[in-house]
């Protein structure tokens, strides 16, 4: 029989120190919806963005009862085990609601993930147990490891009372992204949510415990999403290119045969070329067309 287990603030003394503002308890029913609540009725503010700073705050629970992914799905996560995070930036609106660059924003968060665990890993001088374990994004939002899913990513679009809205509106204004990131880290084999899950713990030897890992990777996520979207707010156009050939290099995707599977219920299955300009998928069908997904869930064939 499986033990449930228990629940605890999570204590985040790494993160704490280079984050703007942190909220930790331990149990909500998803860190994203604290975070756009907290957003929404004021109690949770970010500065404006200046040029060189950007603020970032994170929502973190040991617990989600109601934890959610891309497209409406569940995600499931185990106290204690899993990482459940969210991270909030300010970032000017004009960018965020920009279709030919908006979608860099859920790869940026991808990028920061891979950088954050690969970062900690290195750090505690821990090693994957076959060469064939490195970390990879399988578009649009999903981190894995060897084929099966370690985490995913879900970013949401928030207004904050300060910014107008309708014709109020301008495009000067700051509106606030928060990034949900849930991440298995010490999840054992049989407590594992289905088949095509895993943890990072089942592919990398010499790990810390997982209170250290969490605040390790973090920490240094929020330094990533610092950097990294200061940099792209100043260049959109220009980090979009560099990141098309960053994300090419992590892409999992990238020469496989996939389905992508619509929300209207249609698939469509080819070989995942590689993305677009603006972040979209490029899937070339049997007959020799490209064809551009924006919006689907992704699976090998």
């Amino acid at each position: 029989m499986m033990i449930a287990l228990k629940a605890a603030t999570p204590q985040l003394p790494r993160t704490t120190a280079v984050a703007d503002h942190v909220v930790a308890v331990d149990e909500t029913d998803s860190t994203n919806a604290l975070a756009v609540q907290m957003i929404g009725d004021g109690s949770l503010t970010l500065p404006d963005h200046q040029d060189g700073e950007l603020a970032v705050a994170v929502v973190a629970a040991d617990r989600q009862t109601a934890g959610r992914g891309r497209n409406g799905h569940k995600w499931v996560s185990q106290p204690g085990r899993c990482s459940t995070m969210s991270y909030a930036v300010s970032i000017p609106r004009a960018i965020a609601t920009d279709e030919s660059v908006n979608g860099w924003l859920q790869m940026i968060a991808g990028l920061v993930t891979l950088d954050a665990l690969n970062g900690m890993i290195e750090e505690y001088g821990a090693a994957p147990n076959q060469p064939d374990c490195s970390l990879e994004l399988k578009w649009p939002n999903d981190v894995f490891c060897h084929g099966l899913k370690l985490g995913g990513l879900l970013s949401e679009l928030v207004i904050p009372p300060s910014s107008g809205t309708g014709t109020d509106a301008d495009a000067d204004d700051d509106v606030v992204i928060v990034f949900g990131v849930g991440l298995n880290l010490a999840l054992g084999a049989c407590r594992l949510p289905t088949p095509q899950s895993t943890s990072l713990q089942l592919h990398v030897s010499g790990l810390p415990s997982f209170g250290e890992m969490r605040d390790a990777v973090a920490e240094r996520q929020v330094e990533g999403f610092r950097e990294r979207l200061v940099k792209f707010i100043a260049d959109p156009k220009g980090q979009a290119e560099s990141l098309r050939e960053e994300v090419k290099a992590v892409c999992w995707a990238r020469g496989r045969q996939v389905e992508a599977h619509f929300t209207d219920g249609t698939t469509l299955t080819g070989e995942a070329i590689g993305l677009n300009e603006d972040a979209s998928l490029i899937l070339r069908t049997q007959d020799g067309t490209d064809h551009t997904v924006r919006t689907a869930d992704v699976g090998v064939l």
